[in-house]
């Protein structure tokens, strides 16, 4: 489902996204997710043509939390050279710093993603996993690593629910 990209629901999807990696124990990438998704939105927010919808999605692949928006633009986001007393412009030259990777891809006739990747914390696992991952071969040469699909959800010892892997936060 759709969002609309603007200021108080950024902040709601900012506190998702914070929820939801508290339920996966990723309490470490919290407030780098949160920077990035805030940036990301906040261009669609100022840029998006043409219209401001857009959805946010998170997902566990292998070692790292992707993070991704797509919208409706196909014009596709250019890291700006912000002047020193610029008060905008710099969005994506954080999200770029702070991340372990990121990009922005096509997506469809109309569109695109704008994803970034952070890598998961070693002392803190994200889940113990019931089912091995299956791994989908893409055809973005941009992606560093391999996708993942989880056959089964992951539970934990305390929690009778399953835990999702995949959320996309909806509007």
């Amino acid at each position: 489902m759709e969002l609309q990209a603007l200021p108080p629901r950024i902040g709601q999807v900012r506190r998702i996204v914070s929820a939801q990696l508290r339920y996966w124990h990723m309490d470490t990438l919290i407030d780098r997710a949160s920077l990035g998704v805030t940036e990301l939105l906040s261009n669609v927010h100022r840029h998006a043509q043409p219209d401001k919808t857009c959805t946010v999605e998170l997902e566990v692949l292998l070692d790292r939390l992707k993070v991704s928006v797509h919208d409706h633009d196909p014009r596709l986001p250019v890291v700006g050279d912000a002047a020193p007393l610029a008060t905008c412009g710099r969005g994506l030259a954080m999200v770029a710093a702070m991340s372990e990777s990121w990009g922005a891809l096509p997506d469809g006739e109309s569109g695109k993603v704008v994803w970034f990747t952070l890598p998961a914390s070693p002392a803190a696992p994200v889940a113990d996993w019931d089912h091995c991952p299956r791994i989908i071969t893409g055809e973005h040469a941009v992606h560093r690593f391999a996708e993942v699909t989880l056959v089964e959800h992951a539970v934990e010892e305390h929690r009778s629910e399953p835990a999702p892997a995949r959320s996309a936060v909806v509007g």
